[in-house]
């Protein structure tokens, strides 16, 4: 099985300038049928874990550190990560936690 991470940044544009409307708008056009903000406090770490479906990940504030297949990538405002289902992966927040919208397949 292979593991990839996509991670994007919306074309130069922070997530202030975009609303969570838009985002849940691409996010639906993507195939994302699920979609939902989900906030994490200072520092709180996801110990190895993996979910049934594709997930997409667009923070809209602070920022989330995502290990997956053993490489560490930090995405902050304005980025995008996705994870395939079934991927074991980790993730922590960071310092002043993280805001972000989910999209699920």
């Amino acid at each position: 099985m292979t593991h990839e991470q996509n991670s994007s940044r919306f074309a130069g544009e922070t997530t202030a300038a975009m609303n969570t409307a838009e985002l849940e708008k691409q996010l639906h056009n993507e195939g994302f049928r699920h979609t939902y903000v989900w906030e994490d406090g200072p520092d709180r770490r996801y110990s190895d874990h993996t979910h049934p479906v594709e997930t997409g990940h667009i923070i809209l504030e602070g920022e989330m550190t995502l290990t997956m297949g053993g490489r560490s990538t930090t995405y902050r405002a304005g980025e995008r990560c996705d994870g395939p289902a079934g991927a074991v992966h980790a993730a922590c927040m960071g310092s002043a936690g993280c805001r972000y919208l989910i999209g699920e397949k």
